[in-house]
């Protein structure tokens, strides 16, 4: 038998779904030793295995097939925009990708003027000015707290996740635009979507049942 791959972003979203897996009777114990090494895990009654990546790295692994199946935040996706099939939505992970700044920036956005926007997201960023607002903008790669940047001058808004909002009222920010809701998403590989069409297919439904119960 084949193994069918996983590629599960590391952290909280992983956690979250292997929970949800052993739900469906798909479970790997090595996964969850906290003192392993490994990269790879399997299970080789299920013929299932699986890997943890960074998750900006998840969809690069499922569109160049090196697993079948990722899970992944939908910010992930939006930002990397790769050639795969997003077929669930996991409903865990929830949150709003927004535009945010002091009040004062409102006007900013209503004018349509020419501003800096900082973000870790820089093509959702440039998408939504460009596509959605058709505003001219200059956007900044950040890696780090995007907060920062409107409060030091480097700009006037920034493009971020928010989950409670209370980072930005804290700093004296809070959320002037909303750009769209996002959670754990299932990708797959378009090609194993055709080759193993009734496994992933049975995976996916079987999912659909436990998520409709909860």
């Amino acid at each position: 038998m084949r193994y069918l791959t996983f590629a599960l972003a590391k952290g909280r979203l992983a956690k979250e779904t292997l929970k949800l897996l052993e739900k469906i009777g798909i479970t790997c114990d090595e996964i969850n030793d906290p003192k392993t090494r490994k990269l790879i895990f399997q299970n080789d009654e299920l013929g299932m295995r699986f890997f943890l990546a960074k998750p900006s790295d998840v969809p690069t692994y499922v569109e160049y097939g090196v697993a079948d199946i990722g899970v992944v935040g939908r910010d992930t996706l939006l930002e990397e925009g790769r050639n795969l099939y997003e077929v669930m939505d996991l409903g865990f992970g929830k949150c709003r990708m927004c535009v945010c700044g002091p009040a004062s920036a409102k006007e900013l956005l209503s004018k349509n003027e020419i501003i800096r926007v900082a973000s870790k997201y820089p093509n959702i960023a440039k998408n939504y000015f460009k596509d959605k607002k058709n505003q001219t903008v200059e956007i900044i790669k950040l890696n780090g707290s995007v907060e920062l940047a409107p409060i030091v001058g480097l700009s006037e808004v920034i493009v971020d996740i928010v989950e409670t909002g209370s980072t930005l009222k804290e700093n004296g920010l809070e959320v002037l635009e909303e750009i769209v809701n996002l959670s754990a998403r299932v990708v797959v590989n378009q090609v194993s979507l055709r080759m193993e069409h009734e496994r992933i297919n049975k995976l996916l439904s079987d999912l659909k049942g436990v998520l409709e119960n909860e």
